[in-house]
């Protein structure tokens, strides 16, 4: 169920933060990364008896009791605010949370249990239940040292127990049992290791040892460094790679193989392994300085640019100086490439979009734009000049000066297609911008002062690839 396009998404995104504020949940079991995990795991002391599971928590989502969560949040508010706003904050959030409804073949359904995916109450509202789940259930364990370890990610769970304690039936049962709503997936661990999140958990005779896990479907194709794209976007695996390889505590040995790894996955993808050391100097000196705490006021805003060329960045880096941060967006993506070009058997002319018209006798053009198809648009062209009524430039040039005008395969080309209305002027002064630039506009067609913009584009054309020699 996603809930980002419902009518309460916004109200939900505000009310989560007044929750952040007001409540205190204890995240005595929570983790927020690997590396977070990975330092607890290593600190711990352990011995033969000790053994690994991992529980995975079935649709966790869309199990959720909403009455018995908004219960649970209630007592907790109490602890640390005021009855009035304690209620203020519950009445709106029983109100949100149950519209949770859907739709399904043309009918509309509300669960009596769920919350929505694409809400930004869900991952608040989830923790609430499991944190309340865990302090009954969870904790007797570990006070009775039946369980030495346990740490849970969202819906993915970590336990070390004592085979002489318990085992691991009776820990998946108690684990189902703890709530009607909640089943489990258990993974036992095998050659004293177990995967969790993207970490290797190995099981030594006193001490827990971490490596990297990759799935074995995992595929060596970042974004190739010869791709046109933002550099920040090819770097941004080989960052997250690094910086893992970096901070997680892996042994020496391991740490070489990780980088081995990383060398192999850019030389496969045509990176420099000069732009990779740099990177990794970069990454270190991160970690090891001191962080500094900037005093910056939260009225940040952030714009998109389609990245098309790296002369973007001349527009791009007129931003720098302000409280505007450019995100970059790249159409040259794989949904893009592979999309199925539903207009692709249609003729030029029965597009909508920016054209020119182009006179037989002087060769000289005129820019035009239409949200119709073309053909309607020349049809209307070639009417004015019949009828001898100069409504269009073209018409003018024709009548005027007596020239010749052609057929709409001799004369109109498509310069730019396009079915939204909003980029229609734009893309029109672009072109007769340009072709004015080129002196191959007709004098009877206006135009406007240069463009700074457009005057960039045209004295920075995009470079050309050489060829290579076969």
């Amino acid at each position: 169920m996603n809930n980002r396009s419902a009518p309460a998404y916004k109200t939900a995104k505000k009310l989560n933060n007044i929750l952040k504020q007001h409540l205190h949940l204890n995240n005595y079991y929570t983790v927020n990364s690997s590396n977070e995990l990975a330092q607890n795991l290593t600190r711990l002391t352990i011995n033969d008896n000790h053994r690994l599971i991992t529980l995975d928590i079935k649709d966790l989502y869309v199990n959720i009791p909403i009455d018995e969560t908004i219960r649970t949040t209630r007592a907790q508010l109490l602890k640390h605010n005021d009855q009035q706003t304690t209620n203020q904050i519950c009445n709106i959030l029983g109100t949100i949370l149950r519209q949770n409804y859907f739709a399904f073949q043309d009918n509309c359904y509300q669960p009596d249990k769920g919350v929505a995916m694409g809400s930004p109450l869900s991952g608040t509202m989830a923790e609430v239940f499991l944190q309340q789940l865990e302090n009954l259930h969870i904790k007797p364990l570990l006070d009775s040292k039946c369980i030495v370890f346990y740490s849970r990610y969202v819906d993915d769970a970590i336990i070390i127990y004592d085979v002489t304690r318990t085992n691991p039936e009776t820990i998946i049962r108690q684990a189902n049992s703890m709530h009607s709503n909640i089943q489990t997936s258990p993974t036992l661990e095998a050659d004293n290791r177990i995967s969790f999140l993207d970490i290797l958990i190995i099981r030594k005779p006193q001490q827990i040892e971490i490596d990297i896990f990759r799935k074995p479907t995992t595929t060596d194709t970042t974004i190739n460094y010869l791709s046109n794209h933002p550099m920040e976007q090819k770097l941004a695996a080989y960052r997250y790679y690094i910086e893992r390889m970096l901070r997680l505590p892996l042994s020496h040995s391991r740490q070489l193989r990780e980088w081995q790894t990383i060398r192999h996955i850019a030389t496969s993808n045509n990176f420099p392994i000069t732009l990779l050391h740099k990177l990794k100097r970069q990454i270190q000196h991160k970690i090891t300085k001191p962080p500094t705490t900037k005093n910056t006021e939260n009225n940040t805003k952030w714009a998109t640019f389609t990245f098309s060329s790296p002369y973007i960045r001349k527009i791009t880096n007129l931003f720098r100086h302000t409280n505007i941060k450019i995100g970059y967006k790249s159409s040259n993506t794989v949904a893009q490439l592979t999309k199925p070009a539903s207009d692709r058997n249609i003729p030029p002319h029965n597009k909508s979009g920016i054209y020119c018209l182009t006179c037989k006798t002087c060769n000289l053009s005129y820019v035009g734009q239409t949200s119709r198809n073309l053909r309607t648009r020349f049809q209307e062209h070639i009417r004015y000049i019949k009828t001898n009524n100069p409504q269009s430039a073209y018409a003018q040039h024709i009548l005027h000066n007596q020239h010749e005008y052609g057929t709409i395969a001799e004369t109109m080309t498509l310069l730019q297609a396009t079915k939204t209305e909003s980029m229609l002027l734009p893309f029109e002064q672009f072109h007769i911008q340009s072709l004015h630039q080129a002196g191959k506009l007709i004098h009877e067609q206006s135009h406007n002062d240069p463009n700074p913009l457009f005057q960039l584009t045209f004295s920075h054309p995009p470079p050309t690839r050489p060829k290579t020699e076969q």
